[in-house]
């Protein structure tokens, strides 16, 4: 894993970025050598005149492969999965390209040679996905991992390989007891050398240790050990971090609270706090230009199907608990909940209109809520804003439920493009992991990548509310 901005990127997520903009680099210029300069060298001039032009492409075809969720480590799989996400990608990416000829004329390539270039990505890219993943080997890029703890955590981290991709998981060598703790793992993996830490992660050739006992109060614990690993370049990492690291969430059932109090990040500094609202604003402004004529039809259609009202205000928790009226378009009908008592939204929802399934299948139900932003109650990324009922009752029921209202919320956030769509309290709980992962890590690169996500949700259907 690398780390940017808090945010892990797997290895293989950073490799294949670097493939991919290498061979639309190739793509680009042959395309355009092929179209305008049969028969010329290729020379500075040629590479100088076409900078600009392969500048656009090359960012607009990765956008485009993001936004189609092709970096991420589920999706990087077989020819299947890479041709069913290649193919609107290029699309994307066509209609993008052709946007930007609109505003900016300069840059047109004319569409012969646009053409020739997609054609020329698209084939470059797929061999190279349909070799890289027969010809690498998964091992390589696997850890090798000893895990300090022989309990029901550590034994955790191997019912936690099955859900993990292939090159995500641990390539656990041995489990270290600790004294007094019962085993919950094979005992064939169990360390039976009474060497020390630095010995054991030598002799196994470790490249990494996980702490994960069962209970940390017992009197033991090998810190000495531990700190001369981490001299020597072994990472040691916490059983939370390694969760945190590999599935983009905080794990509830790994956590202690000095782990909030010691651990890293939960900047909110002023310089964080500035650069995010100026990020908001901008961001909501571009959004509200670019959509008011979708809003304009939403509103339209919603009015023609159910009458008045077109809007809906409805009460929502916000930063430090305060409350504030969210701002949508109607997706249910008139008096969707008659008794006054909240519930909530489900799959196939009985009280959604016609109109109200499309626009929340395409978030267009979300757009109004640019206002609450503009007005500084929300953020354009960060935690749902949830309602006082549901609050009051999560809080009752999840620890650390409150730490979610540190931020303010947002329009989009992590949890909406990692989870799918939940309406119960133990989904609440799921999202509430990566709404925690987002508190701890938010920053202006982790914001960018959920709105790139934010596009494979709205286009491919995925996500949650």
């Amino acid at each position: 894993m690398f780390k940017i901005n808090n945010l892990y990127i797997p290895k293989i997520s950073v490799l294949i970025i670097s493939i991919d903009f290498l061979l639309l680099v190739l793509a680009f210029f042959a395309g355009i050598h092929l179209r305008f300069a049969e028969g010329q060298g290729f020379t500075v001039s040629f590479f100088q005149d076409s900078f600009y032009e392969a500048c656009i492409f090359i960012f607009t075809m990765i956008f485009s492969m993001a936004a189609m969720g092709m970096y991420l480590p589920e999706t990087q799989r077989d020819f299947n999965t890479t041709l069913f996400r290649l193919m609107p990608s290029v699309a994307l990416c066509f209609g993008l390209m052709t946007f930007i000829f609109y505003i900016f004329p300069e840059t047109y390539l004319g569409r012969g040679a646009l053409l020739i270039v997609m054609v020329l990505s698209f084939i470059e890219i797929l061999i190279a996905r349909t070799l890289l993943y027969k010809g690498i080997s998964v091992d390589i890029l696997r850890p090798r991992t000893l895990v300090l703890g022989t309990g029901k955590n550590a034994n955790d981290l191997i019912n936690q390989n099955g859900k993990l991709p292939a090159h995500h998981q641990p390539k656990i060598v041995g489990f270290i007891p600790f004294p007094g703790e019962e085993r919950h793992v094979p005992a064939t993996l169990v360390v039976t050398d009474k060497d020390s830490l630095m010995s054991l992660a030598g002799k196994y050739k470790a490249e990494e240790i996980i702490i994960a006992p069962q209970e940390r109060r017992g009197g033991y614990f090998p810190i000495q050990e531990l700190l001369e690993c981490k001299m020597h370049g072994i990472r040691v990492m916490d059983i939370a971090t390694f969760y945190e690291r590999e599935n983009g969430h905080i794990r509830m059932d790994s956590l202690y609270p000095s782990w909030f109090v010691f651990g890293g990040g939960f900047d909110q500094s002023l310089l964080r706090s500035t650069i995010k609202r100026i990020f908001d604003l901008l961001a909501s402004l571009a959004l509200l230009v670019i959509t008011l004529p979708v809003m304009l039809i939403a509103a339209l259609l919603i009015l023609l199907e159910d009458g008045f009202p077109i809007f809906y205000r409805q009460e929502r928790v916000g930063k430090s608990g305060e409350t504030f009226m969210v701002l949508k378009f109607r997706s249910m009908r008139k008096n969707a909940e008659k008794d006054k008592k909240p519930q909530w939204a489900a799959t196939n929802d009985p009280r959604i209109t016609k109109v109200g399934n499309i626009i929340r299948k395409l978030r267009i139900d979300e757009l109004p809520q640019i206002v609450n932003v503009l007005k500084n109650e929300m953020s354009f990324v960060g935690p749902r804003p949830e309602r006082p009922y549901f609050v009051n009752m999560l809080n009752a029921q999840v620890p650390y439920y409150g730490v979610r209202h540190s931020v303010k919320p947002g329009i989009t956030g992590w949890a909406q493009v990692r989870y799918p769509y939940g309406s119960s309290v133990e989904d609440a709980i799921e999202k509430l992991q990566y709404d925690l992962y987002y508190v701890k890590n938010h920053s202006l690169f982790l914001d960018a990548v959920i709105l790139v996500l934010t596009v494979e949700v709205v286009l491919m259907g995925k996500g949650s509310r």
